[in-house]
Formats: structure tokens, C-alpha cells, sequence
């Protein structure tokens, strides 16, 4: 098996414990606040939202981003772009969409191959040289071979519900007035959505790297990748982005600078190190 291959099937394994994590989370609030008929209740929530999300992720993401399909006339530099990389990467033509946004930035939706659609914001195509968005475009379509858009809605979906739980459990949940029962309610209230928070983002930025790692394959120059984030992290920080807190993780970076604590909760990982690991695959693509 190809080194390229083990980290694909390393990452999916870690996705899938990370995913169980949170259903987990989610059933063990149950239980705490009702027993086994609640956490086989909670257990149904959670199955009821990921089925939402299979059908639903893309639309939402969309419209929150509110981006505009386009067609080909519009925009044939991007198409002859994407066309080359799904025929290299044996994908479907994703739908195509724009951002009327300045800052460089792009995102993949959809469930899965089949259904799926690539954002770029108006500022990238201005922003990147031709092979710098062919090392964009192929991140995307790394996302949407590895089903990572319909992985990271899932996880959002369920932390959400775990945070709203942790807190009706509180308000709710306990009629045990003992001290020691109200402090064990106050701490789930307070680490339940901790833990579902750094679940999601050691989802999100394990998804990152994997993607990465397959938009470079695709295009064949892990070098355009790594150009292209770098001035992308730029024009992050020169013209933030108002985005959607749910749709945030979705984009390739992200849409505003976090420095200093608030990176310690990205739900990117740093530049530098997607950088340092990009440009450490050159020799094996050779």
C-alpha cells in the first residue's frame, strides 16, 4: 500500500472513531438525564440529524455563503480548470458556484460525488495564478472524494445537539437539589460541549491535512497547494470575511484571522505546518 494511501485509510479511521465520539457523547447525556429510554431516544435524534444532513448540507451551505451558480460562459478558465482535474481525479463535473465576496477563499458541498457543487469567492479568481487555483480546486475535489463535507455536517449536527442537551439537562434534568448533584450537572454543562467542540475541530483539521494531501495527487504539484494557501492566509487577513459560524469550517481557509487563543479553537489547522507537509511530499510525487 502507497504512503498517500495508509494516510488516507489512517485518517479515515481516526474520522470514523472521532464521529463515534460524539454519537457516544451524545447517548451518555441521554442516559444522564433519563436512563436507557432516553439515551436509545437521543441515540434516534442523532440518527434523525445525520439523515438531514445527508440530504440537506449543501443547500444550507450555499445559500449561507449566498453564492450564485455559474456557467461556463461565465467563467471557462475555471471550467477548462475543473474539467482537466475531475478527468485526472476520475470525479464528476461538480455545479460551480460564486461568492460575490473579495476575499480569496473557495468551499466544496454535497453529500457525495454525485451530488456535489464547488464555491470560489469573486476575490480568488483575481487573487491566484492559473496553477495556484488548479492546487485550490483540487482540495476541493479531494473533499468531495473523501465525503468530507457530509463528515464535517454530521459532526457540527450532533455537537450542536449535545451543546442545546448539555444545557436542557441543567435547566431540566436534575431534581436532585444536593449540592454535590448540582455541581456534577454544572460540569457536564460546561465540558459536554468542550469535549463535542475539540471533537469537531480534530475532525475538521484531520479532514484538512487528508484533503491536502489528495488535492496534490490530483493536480500533481503539491507546490501549487502550498503557493496558493499561503496567499490565501494573506488575503484572509486583509479582507476578513463574514461568514456563518456553521459554514466556516467548510472554506479552505479560514475566512478570519485567528492569532493567539482564538487559534487554539481553529477549526483549520495552522498554515505553516499544511505548508511544511505539503512541500515534504515533493520528493515521493517526483
Amino acid at each position: 500500500m502507497s504512503t498517500t494511501k495508509q494516510s488516507n485509510w489512517g485518517a479515515a479511521v481516526r474520522t470514523t472513531i472521532l464521529l463515534a465520539s460524539l454519537g457516544g457523547l451524545l447517548v451518555l447525556i441521554g442516559a444522564l438525564i433519563g436512563g436507557p429510554s432516553t439515551a436509545a431516544l437521543f441515540l434516534g435524534i442523532a440518527l434523525l440529524i445525520n439523515l438531514a444532513s445527508y440530504f440537506f448540507s449543501d443547500k444550507l451551505a450555499l445559500k449561507m455563503a449566498r453564492a450564485k451558480p455559474i456557467e461556463e460562459a461565465e467563467a471557462p478558465r475555471l471550467y477548462q480548470i475543473m474539467r482537466e482535474l475531475t478527468t485526472r481525479a476520475g470525479l464528476p463535473m461538480p455545479r460551480m458556484y460564486m461568492i460575490p465576496q473579495e476575499q480569496p477563499n473557495a468551499f466544496a458541498t454535497g453529500r457525495n460525488p454525485k451530488n456535489a457543487a464547488v464555491a470560489v469567492t469573486a476575490g480568488i479568481t483575481k487573487l491566484l495564478s492559473e496553477d495556484e487555483l488548479r492546487g485550490v480546486l483540487a482540495h476541493e475535489l479531494a473533499h468531495i472524494q473523501h465525503r468530507d463535507i457530509l463528515i464535517q455536517t454530521i459532526a457540527s449536527a450532533i455537537g450542536a445537539a449535545i451543546t442545546y442537551l448539555a444545557y436542557m439537562f441543567l435547566w431540566f434534568g436534575n431534581d436532585n437539589e444536593s449540592p454535590l448533584s448540582l455541581v456534577a450537572s454544572l460540569a457536564m454543562v460546561l465540558l459536554a460541549p468542550l469535549a463535542a467542540t475539540i471533537i469537531q475541530l480534530s475532525i475538521s483539521r484531520q479532514r484538512e491535512y487528508s484533503a491536502d494531501a489528495g488535492g496534490a495527487q490530483i493536480c500533481g504539484n503539491p507546490e501549487s497547494l502550498a503557493s496558493a494557501l499561503l496567499r490565501l492566509e494573506q488575503g484572509a487577513a486583509d479582507m476578513p470575511m463574514q461568514v456563518n459560524q456553521a459554514s466556516e469550517p467548510l472554506y479552505i481557509v479560514k475566512p478570519f484571522s485567528a492569532k493567539g487563543m482564538a487559534g487554539l479553537f481553529s477549526t483549520h489547522p495552522p498554515i505553516e505546518e499544511r505548508v511544511k507537509r505539503l512541500r515534504q511530499m515533493r520528493p515521493s510525487l517526483g
